[in-house]
């Protein structure tokens, strides 16, 4: 690089190229927009103003939904093959716009025309989503009644829709449009969350209110009681505040992966591994291999294996096109999260692999 090139500094770079300083530093972590210098002893990134043609293309890539591993493709492949992968996903973007205006078509023909208390207003079709992706994580076996809930926590101006089964865990995080009243929460049995669910996904918005006469939820036409359950929910900040600290991430399709799982059926543990920028699953012989493209921060030394019972709804209920893994070891719980959309998160413990057949 000539030395006569003034470089930017983060900041700079990313009002030049309409990306935020925080994608800036994730890309650079992934390899996918590296800065043309990193300072030494403050850390601190630079770029060069040959970089925003690149960066400008990168940001158009994720705006359009193309997964992480795929604009890796675009960027560095040869040409003939980046094309091919756009006009690949075009034509998936093309069936899923049109069954999604079909879907949508069908809703919208279905839709009807002081004290303690704390109230929380929320998107009605957010809420909706949160229930939808935490619920399959709630035990369904009877013998823990905390456990076949929801629980539905008020703090520190969020809410958190957590469940757990002891397998997994997932929480999804809502930003309420208001909130008035201090902290506290509910417990809330599966089936009737998913029925609030239902009746939240059609309307605009959704009150919560709670305080010492029970709790209820209501719309601008619509009032209910909410039926909660009086049990101890399992710690879960604690659960997370424990976790080990992480030591190989992997970024793939999240569609991809959760087609692969379930490819595989239920019947039997499947393995995972992942290095050189390729995601594989496999039987525990390493029998009957399916590898992915992948964006590897570390190689995964060792096979890990997953229930796909338990894997594939963590997957399917995820958010955006990418899904990260976050591993710390075979016996640990994994991390499941969207890439670039921190709202929603799983936790799902591992299982031993038989590896003698």
């Amino acid at each position: 690089m000539d030395g006569s090139t003034e470089l930017l500094s983060i900041s700079a770079f990313a009002r030049r190229v309409g990306l935020a300083p925080s994608a800036l530093r994730f890309y650079d972590d992934s390899r996918v927009l590296r800065p043309a210098r990193v300072d030494a002893v403050t850390g601190y990134r630079f770029y060069s103003p040959e970089q925003e043609a690149r960066a400008v293309l990168l940001r158009g890539l994720r705006e359009a939904g193309l997964p992480l591993a795929e604009v890796s493709v675009v960027l560095d492949g040869p040409e003939h093959v980046g094309r091919e992968v756009l006009e690949r996903y075009l034509e998936r973007m093309r069936a899923q716009t049109q069954t999604a205006k079909a879907a949508l078509a069908v809703a919208l023909r279905s839709l009807s025309t002081a004290s303690s208390t704390t109230e929380v207003r929320i998107d009605g079709v957010e809420l909706a989503s949160a229930v939808r992706q935490v619920v399959p994580a709630a035990a369904s076996d009877g013998e823990h009644p905390a456990l076949d809930c929801v629980l539905i926590e008020i703090d520190d101006g969020e809410v958190r829709l957590i469940a757990t089964d002891r397998y997994r865990l997932s929480m999804r995080v809502l930003k309420p449009a208001a909130l008035d009243g201090g902290p506290c929460h509910l417990l809330m049995h599966t089936a009737d969350l998913i029925e609030l669910g239902q009746w939240a996904a059609r309307v605009h918005q959704v009150t919560l209110q709670v305080g010492p006469d029970g709790a209820r939820a209501r719309s601008a036409t619509q009032s209910c009681v909410l039926a909660t359950v009086d049990a101890e929910f399992p710690s879960y900040r604690e659960m997370l505040s424990a976790l080990p600290p992480t030591e190989y991430r992997v970024i793939v399709d999240r569609l991809a992966l959760r087609d692969a799982v379930n490819s595989r059926g239920d019947s039997a543990p499947i393995a995972v591994s992942f290095a050189d920028d390729e995601l594989v699953l496999s039987w525990a012989d390493h029998s009957q291999t399916a590898a992915l493209p992948a964006i590897c921060h570390e190689d995964l030394p060792q096979l890990i294996g997953f229930d796909p019972a338990v894997l594939a709804p963590a997957l399917e209920a995820g958010v955006g096109p990418d899904v990260l893994l976050e591993i710390s070891a075979a016996d640990r719980p994994v991390v499941v999260r969207s890439a670039d959309q921190g709202t929603f998160t799983t936790l799902v413990m591992p299982v031993a692999l038989d590896t003698s057949t």
